[in-house]
């Protein structure tokens, strides 16, 4: 009991609040150019293909590996020198982004679609680079044995952040307009900006900003791009068994997602309402997830990285069995509850674990880089390998389904246990 009050312990540190508020500002902007934008449009009588066609503006999320080692690599003139290179760097992209928000919330989409669309990337572009700078400050601003606090800080606030984003610009523009609404929003951009302006830099790496001197403006060039892209990636695969870690990076997820790209039309299928799914999926289903991820970060820290990523994934595993007792259970509110908390927290636990051990994988010196990469590879699943699942239901119906996607959580356990000897390590 006292060894897990102590992993506990973790949670009262000012930099876990400093984190968890990054993450807040990180979660915050994410359901401005998605699912709160989409309402705004359809009720400023934009046509449904259009509404579609602004789901691309969120590709940056997918791509932002691709300008990380500028962020990773690059001063900010001026403030580099006096705030260190993740503040200054989470500074500026903070003040472009709540300036965006703000600028977006002041058009008129039924008569300025392009400039709302416009406006709309740079939000997007924005926030993504801001992941980028919050996920390498709480990576290196912790100890090994803190990420895993550090990961659940981060999607508490994250999850905050898109229900503000959310439900809590419904309510605004229902008080005051949309203009208001995305006012208010882009003011708690504020809370990421404190929190960055009170905590300490993270201790810089010898070399990371070191710039090559005694030659010519080609070969400084050259040798720029070899250390912020070439090095990164060149790094990375010198480590033991660096394609086996990039399959379990794809893996990990794989079940889970699988699954709950379903759920809702099961849910639908069931006989649901819209209400009961909402407000049921709303509050359960955020508890669940908060709940899971707080624990999720004390396993890390009570257990270590391998048992708490082994414990944890074999527990999502089982979670994608509750969807097989729901749809025997039929049109129960109860059972729904069940499972979408089971669900969620199964998920939440894995997640934070998850992400500890993606945190852990990158060098000091690469660590923007690195964990772009890292989670952009961790979002296949979700984005790609997840789309037959609803011609697989057609197929075999969908208590066959539901137990294709818990084995398929099983390669992602065995290859686990196989590379213990490569994840121990990590955390020693």
């Amino acid at each position: 009991m006292m060894r897990w009050r102590s992993a506990l312990e973790i949670y009262r540190d000012r930099r876990i609040l400093a984190i968890f508020c990054m993450g807040f500002s990180s979660g915050l902007p994410l359901l401005l150019v998605f699912g709160t934008l989409s309402y705004w449009l359809r009720e400023a009588g934009v046509s449904r293909t259009a509404v579609g066609i602004f789901s691309l503006v969120g590709a940056s999320y997918s791509f932002k590996f691709v300008w990380s080692p500028f962020i990773d690599r690059l001063p900010v003139p001026w403030l580099t020198r006096r705030m260190g290179r993740r503040r200054s760097w989470a500074f500026v992209i903070q003040l472009l982004l709540m300036a965006a928000i703000f600028a977006l919330g002041q058009t008129d989409p039924g008569a300025e679609l392009p400039i709302t669309a416009l406006l709309a990337v740079i939000v997007a572009f924005l926030s993504a680079s801001q992941d980028i700078v919050i996920d390498a400050f709480r990576i290196e601003l912790l100890k090994p044995e803190e990420q895993g606090a550090g990961a659940a800080a981060t999607q508490w606030g994250y999850r905050l952040g898109t229900l503000a984003g959310s439900t809590g610009a419904y309510d605004a523009a229902a008080l005051g307009g949309w203009h208001f609404a995305y006012s208010i929003m882009a003011a708690l951009v504020l809370v990421g900006i404190a929190s960055v302006l009170a905590t300490r830099e993270p201790a810089l790496p010898t070399d990371a900003m070191a710039p090559a001197r005694g030659a010519t403006a080609a070969v400084r060039v050259a040798q720029w791009t070899r250390r912020a892209i070439v090095d990164p990636f060149a790094d990375f695969m010198r480590r033991r068994g660096w394609i086996a870690i990039l399959v379990l990076i794809v893996l990990y997820k794989l079940g889970e997602a699988f699954a709950a790209t379903m759920s809702t039309t099961l849910y639908q299928e069931l006989g649901f309402t819209k209400e009961e799914v909402g407000n049921i999926g709303k509050i359960v289903g955020l508890v669940a997830t908060l709940s899971g991820v707080a624990l999720g970060g004390a396993l890390v820290a009570r257990l270590g990285l391998f048992r708490a990523l082994l414990f944890a994934g074999v527990l999502q595993m089982l979670g994608n069995l509750l969807y097989i007792a729901l749809f025997s259970a039929g049109h129960d509110n109860l059972m729904l509850a069940l499972s979408i908390f089971g669900e969620n927290f199964t998920s939440g636990m894995a997640s934070a674990a998850f992400v500890a051990y993606l945190s852990s994988l990158c060098s000091a010196a690469f660590t923007a880089t690195q964990y772009a990469l890292f989670s952009s590879l961790a979002a296949v699943p979700a984005r790609f390998l997840s789309a037959p699942s609803g011609f697989l239901v057609d197929r075999i119906d969908w208590i066959p389904f539901f137990l294709v996607a818990t084995l398929a959580c099983l390669p992602s356990l065995l290859l686990l246990l196989a590379m213990r000897r490569i994840v121990e390590p990590v955390h020693r």
